[in-house]
């Protein structure tokens, strides 16, 4: 089996060998799938994940803009169109320095399973730009993103491809694309999710991720006869998923301890309560500032500069800031503190040496695409609200959140129990795999 395994990834890698991230995902998949796909006769000769692991479009554009001082600057978009076999693409776009084609193909392919999982019909792709937002104007982040948007809009609609935020595109980003989607298109249609409740936006979507993931691991939990209840619970990140990740946990009973950005994390003892959240948000979201300024408000809490939190002991782990943040050491140290549970809110935060530490230590371990498919699961309701041209209200909103990530939960359930574990990863891949394959199986070969 390990050579049919290693044989598959040769050939991936022949045409991806400069693409770690990518070549990341598609290893963890193809470790839980080529041992089911092989006891499968219908799916025999046909290379269903070889054609999943290609995409159907990968688009690469340049993106000029003017500066606050009249300097043309340059960047360059993207956009993968992964899999389109049980919808339209479906996924977000990231403007962050680090983004290349890697990068991309991993969270598009990683998106097709997890918008598989939702049951929604949506299919997955991922795109954005090398851009960073952070220290630019009002104006500077609205004159790239109309330039962006209008080289991006002629390859996506309301029934071809439904690009959503991520790291660096909130609701400001989300707002000035709509507006020149709008302006371009003559139409007010539903082509971007995240959008504000006024103009056709859901309620509960800057939550759904975080919220979504906090879900997930109480259902875990819940399984075990267990709670978040009274549990203490360590976070990576300070954005959005982060902050209402923490915001669900408290509301659960759980004690926060951690949150951090890119330069360090903040631990407070004493737990980080609604206000020191509230506190947070208003640093992030409004100040736009580093963590470290939440010691000049609350400085009985610690400040560990250019180290990520997974040394502080915890019942729950939830990482959520960005890819291959948790190691193998991380998760290591983690285990030998107490910690239980783990689930990502992050896009594949955790190596595949960490993964293996949680497996081998028999630790709840969540991937991403089954924790963090909230985001995208009401992305799904915001789509559907916009077809009718009706709102839900957010306990509505709310509810079908909570049912999709239990759904989800059952989903991995049925493929994903062993003798004394239950494995989650290999749950979520196989579930969400059957879906698309069938869709692929039944559409021919195109």
């Amino acid at each position: 089996m390990q050579k049919k395994i290693s044989g598959f990834l040769r050939e991936i890698e022949k045409r991806n060998s400069h693409e770690p991230e990518f070549m990341q995902a598609v290893k963890e998949v193809a470790e839980d799938l080529i041992p089911y796909i092989i006891k499968q006769d219908i799916y025999h000769g046909k290379n269903i994940l070889m054609r999943m692991c290609e995409p159907e479009r990968v688009l690469m554009f340049r993106v000029n803009w003017v500066d606050d001082k009249g300097e043309i600057r340059v960047n360059r978009g993207y956009r993968i169109e992964m899999n389109s076999a049980i919808g339209p693409y479906k996924g977000g776009l990231r403007f962050h320095p680090s983004v290349n084609l890697s990068i991309l193909k991993f969270l598009a392919f990683e998106q097709v399973f997890k918008n598989s999982l939702t049951t929604l019909p949506m299919g997955g792709g991922k795109g954005g730009s090398d851009f960073d937002p952070k220290n630019k104007s009002d104006s500077e982040v609205m004159r790239f993103c109309q330039s962006f948007m209008t080289e991006l809009f002629r390859h996506i609609g309301p029934n071809t491809d439904i690009p959503a935020g991520d790291i660096g595109v909130g609701g400001r980003e989300i707002g000035y694309m709509f507006g020149q989607y709008k302006r371009l298109k003559n139409e007010f249609t539903g082509v971007l999710t995240g959008k504000g409740v006024s103009w056709g936006g859901s309620l509960i979507r800057p939550e759904a991720t975080g919220y979504g993931t906090v879900y997930f691991a109480e259902d875990m939990l819940n399984y075990e006869g267990n709670s978040l209840k009274g549990k203490t619970v360590t976070i990576s990140g300070s954005g959005n998923v982060a902050q209402y990740a923490a915001e669900k946990c408290l509301h659960l009973g759980a004690k926060v301890l951690t949150m951090s950005d890119s330069n360090g994390f903040i631990f407070d003892k004493d737990g980080i309560n609604e206000d020191k959240l509230k506190h947070i948000m208003f640093l992030k979201n409004v100040k736009r500032s580093r963590i470290s300024e939440y010691l000049k408000k609350y400085p009985n809490a610690s400040y560990m500069r250019d180290k990520k939190p997974w040394g502080i002991k915890c019942d729950v782990a939830l990482p959520c800031a960005t890819q291959n943040e948790l190691d193998h050491i991380d998760a290591k140290n983690l285990i030998a503190n107490g910690c239980y549970c783990v689930a990502e809110g992050a896009n594949m935060p955790c190596t595949i040496k960490a993964i293996s530490e949680f497996k081998l230590n028999k630790i709840f371990y969540a991937p991403g695409k089954a924790s963090n498919a909230g985001g995208v699961a009401v992305s799904g309701l915001e789509m559907a609200q916009n077809s009718l041209r009706y709102s839900w209200s957010r306990e509505e909103v709310d509810e079908k959140l909570k049912q999709i990530m239990i759904n989800i939960h059952r989903s991995c359930l049925e493929y994903g129990k062993e003798k004394d574990y239950i494995n989650y990863g290999k749950g979520a891949n196989i579930s969400s795999f059957i879906k698309v394959a069938d869709a692929m199986l039944a559409q021919g070969v195109v």
